[in-house]
């Protein structure tokens, strides 16, 4: 695919677009840049734009490419250079949309704002569906680069959190030739197999104990289906939406947050053995929000999850479950009350296609992850290393792991670790450390400076 400078298109119209690359060198947008801007990306296939001149002599330009809203903001003077970012999970039910703005928001904890002032255009797109999204957010974000790319960029790079951390490696994978480099925070960057049986094991576990309970999960207890649906009736706006969406969370999240509580009154009795039971089964730490997060994730998520993988995508036929922190009777009454389900062959394939990772990346790959994590565990680090060191591309993936962070949870008022915790600091080292290895060919320590 043939890349064009940006710089010269605008002064010249659409007749640069014949042109070949070029370097544009450092000059002011003028005014009406914006509508040749806003024109060249409406040629090449986005709807709906419009172009926005930025205080700091830039242009943003919004719009739609396959009907999901994106959002570009381009430096005074760019020369080609870019990042984009895909985000996380969001629940069913969620608004589909983006910050129209890529630079205000603090994106990745401030690395789209940074790259910006160091040059970069930057951008994100949302997504065709919110929930399960790693195919939807792959393409969307593989179609914004080719837009990009055709606009101007040369060297474009891309990033993401949680469920965008295994985009970005999905894409890596996928794409060996589009990306200059990838940092993925936080993200499921190996296997969602792996990551969505462990959410569903806790929840089957959590039922299973809590059955008659105080504590139990309301609404439906069939592991297969969602609890309760987090999606508000049609025609919501956006931000009755929202609103609804949390309200959900808040139901399914507060009998394990009482349950939690209820433990921390009495170390050794029934309620803390049930707590490290049900993380444990997930290999998760004893602690509230490592059981409310994945507790909540499976509980609302289960009918897309589904839908998304064409079938149930986890079982547990013939599975023995066995938690130190119950006795022997209680292990055994565990494996006879727990409900067992079987993965359909179809989601299977599915999630093993979007995506277990193959370690075959070509461009370089930086990762972030906390050393405890309350939704995402570490061993998702451990698997990726596994996969690239078996592909032979070890000398293409650096992997910083920095310490875990707590913060109160939105609900209940109560300490739990993070989930993505990383502040500005470790965000921006491992941004630069990543721009540095592509541009000057050094693969950066093991350690953030």
């Amino acid at each position: 695919m043939r890349a064009f400078s940006l710089m010269p298109l605008l002064l010249a119209g659409a007749a640069a677009l014949a042109a070949p690359v070029t370097s544009a060198g450092a000059r002011d947008v003028p005014a009406s840049s914006q509508q040749l801007l806003a024109a060249q990306a409406s040629r090449l296939g986005a709807t709906d734009v419009t172009a926005t001149a930025r205080a700091d002599g830039g242009v943003t330009i919004n719009g739609r490419l396959d009907g999901n809203q994106f959002a570009l903001a381009f430096p005074k003077g760019w020369t080609g250079d870019g990042l984009l970012y895909a985000h996380g999970y969001s629940p069913p039910g969620t608004p589909v949309a983006v910050s129209p703005d890529p630079v205000d928001k603090g994106l990745g904890t401030g690395a789209l704002g940074e790259a910006y002032a160091q040059g970069f255009a930057v951008g994100h797109s949302a997504y065709a569906k919110a929930g399960l999204g790693v195919e939807a957010g792959a393409n969307a974000t593989a179609r914004l680069r080719d837009l990009l790319a055709r606009m101007g960029g040369k060297r474009i790079y891309v990033m993401g959190d949680s469920m965008g951390g295994g985009i970005v490696v999905t894409l890596l994978e996928l794409y060996p030739r589009a990306f200059a480099g990838g940092l993925a925070r936080c993200g499921v960057v190996a296997n969602w197999q792996d990551l969505l049986g462990r959410l569903t094991d806790m929840r089957l576990a959590y039922n299973a104990l809590t059955k008659g309970t105080p504590y139990a999960l309301p609404g439906n207890q069939d592991v297969r289906r969602d609890a309760m649906s987090s999606r508000p009736p049609a025609g919501t706006p956006d931000a009755a939406a929202q609103a609804y969406v949390f309200a959900q969370i808040a139901k399914v999240g507060m009998p394990p947050l009482a349950l939690w509580t209820a433990a921390q009154k009495d170390p050794t009795g029934r309620e803390a053995r049930i707590v490290r039971a049900v993380t444990t089964i997930g290999g998760f730490e004893y602690d509230a929000a490592s059981l409310a997060y994945p507790l909540v994730t499976a509980a609302l998520g289960a009918d897309d999850m589904a839908a998304t993988a064409g079938g149930w995508v986890h079982g547990n036929i013939g599975k023995v479950y066995a938690a130190p922190s119950l006795t022997a009777e209680e292990n055994a009454a565990l494996n006879r009350d727990i409900q067992r389900v079987e993965a359909a062959p179809q989601a299977v394939a599915y999630l093993r296609k979007w995506r277990t990772a193959t370690g075959r990346i070509e461009a370089p790959l930086v990762t972030l992850h906390n050393r405890i994590d309350s939704l995402v565990p570490y061993a998702q680090e451990a698997q990726l290393a596994a996969a690239v060191a078996k592909a032979g591309r070890t000398a293409k993936l650096a992997q910083f792991t920095v310490p875990p962070t707590r913060a109160p949870l939105p609900i209940g008022g109560i300490e739990g670790y993070t989930h993505c915790g990383f502040d500005r600091g470790q965000t921006l080292a491992a941004w630069n450390a990543l721009r540095a290895w592509v541009e000057q060919g050094r693969k950066p320590d093991a350690e953030l400076r």
